[in-house]
Order: C-alpha cells, then sequence, then structure tokens
C-alpha cells in the first residue's frame, strides 16, 4: 500500500477523516460516557501497537483509531474490564499485528475482537443503535467514496441487496441503523474485503444478504450481533470470491487466446 502520497498511512487518515461524522454523532448522543469507552479502547490497541513496534520494529497505524472507534461504538455493554481487555488484545494481535501490521491483514481486527466479545460473552447486552448513527453511517460512506478510500462496489453491492430486500417487504424495524453502521465500519475495509472488481460486488451481496437472511430466521438476534455476525462470514468469504474472480478471468482470456 505504498503508491507515491498514497502509501497506508495516508488511506488511514482519509477513513478517519470519512468516519468523522460518525464519530462525533455517537459521541453527542453517549456524551462522557463514550468519551471514556472510546478512550479505553485507544488506549488498549495504542498500548499492543507499541508493544509491536518495540518488539518487530513495526511502525503503528493510525487505523488503530477506527478499530478503536467500531469497537467503541459496536461492542456489547456491560462487559468487565478484564473482557475488555482481553477481547481487544485478542482481536488487535490475531487479526492485525500478527499479519505485519494494518495493510498486511486478512480480517478486520474490529470484526475479530466484536466476534470473540459474542462468543466468548454472550450474555452482555449488544447496544442499540440510535438512527442517528445510521445517518451518520451513510455520511461516511459517502465522504469514503469521494476520497476513493472506501471500496465502491462492496457498498453498492450491500446497500442494493438490502434494497431489493425492503422492496420486496422485508421489516427491518431498527435493525438499519446496526447493518449500516456494521458497513461503514467493518465490511467496507480496503484492506480486509474482495479486491478483485466481481469478487467486490460479490462480498458487498453476501454481507447484505447475510443480514436479510439473519434478520428472517435469526430469532431474539440483536441488529448489532446480526451485523457483526453477517460481516465476520463476508469477510471470511472474501478471498474466495477473489479467486473466482481471477478463475473466470484466466477462463476468458484462454478462450480469447487460446
Amino acid at each position: 500500500m505504498n503508491r507515491g502520497l498514497w502509501d497506508r498511512e495516508t488511506v488511514a487518515a482519509l477513513l478517519l477523516i470519512a468516519a468523522l461524522p460518525l464519530a462525533l454523532t455517537w459521541l453527542v448522543l453517549d456524551g462522557p460516557f463514550g468519551l471514556l469507552r472510546l478512550a479505553v479502547f485507544l488506549v488498549t490497541a495504542g498500548v499492543w501497537h507499541l508493544v509491536w513496534m518495540l518488539a518487530r520494529a513495526q511502525p503503528p497505524s493510525l487505523a488503530g483509531a477506527l478499530t478503536a472507534l467500531a469497537l467503541a461504538v459496536l461492542a456489547p455493554g456491560e462487559l468487565g474490564p478484564v473482557a475488555l481487555l482481553l477481547s481487544t488484545s485478542f482481536g488487535v494481535i490475531v487479526a492485525e499485528l500478527a499479519f505485519g501490521g494494518w495493510g498486511r491483514n486478512v480480517l478486520n481486527p474490529a470484526t475479530v475482537t466484536l466476534a470473540f466479545m459474542g462468543f466468548g460473552f454472550p450474555a452482555a447486552p449488544w447496544p442499540d443503535l440510535a438512527v442517528q448513527l445510521g445517518w451518520a453511517s451513510w455520511a461516511m460512506l459517502a465522504i469514503g467514496l469521494a476520497f476513493g478510500v472506501l471500496p465502491g462496489p462492496v457498498v453498492l453491492g450491500a446497500l442494493g441487496t438490502l434494497g431489493l430486500a425492503a422492496l420486496a417487504g422485508l421489516p427491518f424495524g431498527g435493525a438499519m441503523p446496526a447493518l449500516c453502521v456494521g458497513l461503514a465500519l467493518l465490511v467496507a475495509d480496503p484492506v480486509a474485503s474482495a479486491t478483485t472488481p466481481l469478487g467486490r460486488w460479490l462480498n458487498g451481496a453476501l454481507y447484505g444478504g447475510l443480514c436479510v437472511l439473519f434478520l428472517a430466521f435469526w430469532q431474539d438476534a440483536a441488529p448489532v450481533q446480526i451485523a457483526v455476525s453477517a460481516a465476520l462470514l463476508a469477510s471470511l468469504a472474501a478471498p474466495l470470491f477473489d479467486e473466482i474472480s481471477i478463475a473466470l478471468w484466466l477462463r476468458r482470456r484462454n478462450r480469447r487466446h487460446g
């Protein structure tokens, strides 16, 4: 991720700028408690980035702040300090730092952390996101697409699938803010999402399709829980979609050139 001025930290900085409407809206709604919550995740992620920098000469990344924001907004409430530290450490180390840092990771560290929280502490309640956060996530997506740092086909594929489900009469209820925030903060990751054009469309469509499937058949699941689960499965499928896209391209080229 280094092409002139477009190194990984430039992309991370633009992603943080795009996330400002979402971050400010969430801080206004949650107040001092939200600020404290964000600070806890920032410090935890920052400490592990510092440890890796000293141990492996690996520079920290501004993307850690984006991970902290996603965790502060989407993490289950009423988790004790040990659970928060353990989950965040697991996600940041296993999903990001162990692969060489942001830009080389396969899965989004916030997605892995949230999934770990859901599996490890199932009794903890997921947050109910206000509708204002849903609109703020749209602003983040629009700014990120304008900057060129968010994958457009992933976003359009997900929104198109959700839009078709809405036209078909699926009652989303109050789930749409969580699904949109999950798309903005977890799925539309320029590193962890698919990289080929077809793969990106399929990646976004899978997220939207899984959200629709879970809403229809997963009883008593919280909207944020649905968004996190769909984001994790869509991220795991991203390499497969790229392989399918490359295989189809090779097949077309072989047919054309013999």
